[in-house]
C-alpha cells in the first residue's frame, strides 16, 4: 500500500476501526443497552464491531476520558454510574456557564441565535417518538449554540466539555421521568420568547427553573444503584 501523510495504509485502516468501535460503545451507553455499573467485556464487543481487541481498548481509554466508563486494573471497563452528586454539580456548571452567557446576549440585544431557535421543533419531534437518547443530544447542541452566541471562544469550548455527561444526565433523566418532557420543552420556548424580548433577569429565571433538583430524579440517582442519597 502507498503511504499516506508518511504513514502506511494500515494505520487508516486503525484508525477508522478505533473509531467505529467507540460510536458503537458510546451509542450502546446511551441507549442503555450497556447498564450503568456493567462491566463490559472486550472479547465480546470486538466480535460485535468486528474488529480486534487493540481498536476496542483504543476505544475504551477515550470514553474514559470522557468519562463513560471507568477502566479499573485486572477487572476492565465498567460502565460510570451518574450519581445524584454528579448531577447536582453539572447542573451547578452549566447554571454558571450559561447564565453568564444569557446576561451577554441580552446585553448585545443579540436575541436568541437561530442556530438553536431551529432546534425547538426537532427536539419536540424526538419527544413525541420519546427517543431520549436523540432528545438529550439535540438539547445539548441547543443550549451550546445559546453560550457559543455569547462570542467567548474559550467560555464555548468548557461547556462543550460537559458533553458526553451532559448527554448522558439528559437521556437518564427521561428515562427516568418521562413526564419531564412537557416541562423542558415549555421551558425551551420560556427561554426563547425571554431572550428575543432581550429580558436577562427573565431569561436566567427560567434557567433556574429549568437546572432545578427535581426530587424524583435525586431520588432515582441516589438509590437506583444502591448508593445513598447526596
Amino acid at each position: 500500500m502507498s503511504p499516506v501523510d508518511g504513514r502506511t495504509g494500515a494505520e487508516p485502516t486503525k484508525a477508522s476501526a478505533s473509531q467505529r468501535a467507540y460510536g458503537w460503545i458510546r451509542d450502546a451507553i446511551l441507549s442503555g443497552e450497556y447498564a450503568e455499573g456493567e462491566f463490559i467485556d472486550e472479547v465480546a464487543l470486538a466480535a460485535r464491531v468486528n474488529t480486534s481487541r487493540t481498536p476496542v481498548r483504543e476505544a475504551l481509554q477515550r470514553l474514559q476520558v470522557e468519562r463513560y466508563v471507568d477502566l479499573l486494573p485486572r477487572r476492565g471497563a465498567q460502565v460510570r454510574v451518574v450519581t445524584a452528586v454528579e448531577m447536582r454539580e453539572i447542573y451547578q456548571a452549566r447554571f454558571v456557564l450559561e447564565s453568564d452567557a444569557l446576561r451577554t446576549i441580552c446585553q448585545r440585544e443579540a436575541g436568541m441565535p437561530e442556530s438553536a431557535r431551529a432546534l425547538i421543533e426537532e427536539m419536540e419531534r424526538a419527544g413525541e417518538a420519546r427517543d431520549w437518547n436523540g432528545f438529550a443530544q439535540l438539547d445539548q447542541l441547543f443550549h451550546s449554540e445559546i453560550v457559543r452566541h455569547q462570542r467567548n471562544a474559550v467560555i464555548a469550548e468548557l461547556y462543550d466539555a460537559l458533553q458526553p455527561r451532559q448527554v448522558r444526565l439528559g437521556t437518564r433523566t427521561l428515562v427516568e421521568v418521562p413526564s419531564r418532557l412537557a416541562t423542558i420543552e415549555r421551558e425551551h420556548r420560556e427561554l426563547v420568547a425571554a431572550l428575543d424580548r432581550n429580558d436577562a433577569n427573565e431569561c436566567v429565571e427560567v434557567l433556574r427553573r429549568h437546572l432545578r433538583e427535581i426530587p424524583e430524579l435525586v431520588d432515582a440517582f441516589s438509590t437506583a444503584r444502591g448508593t445513598a442519597p447526596a
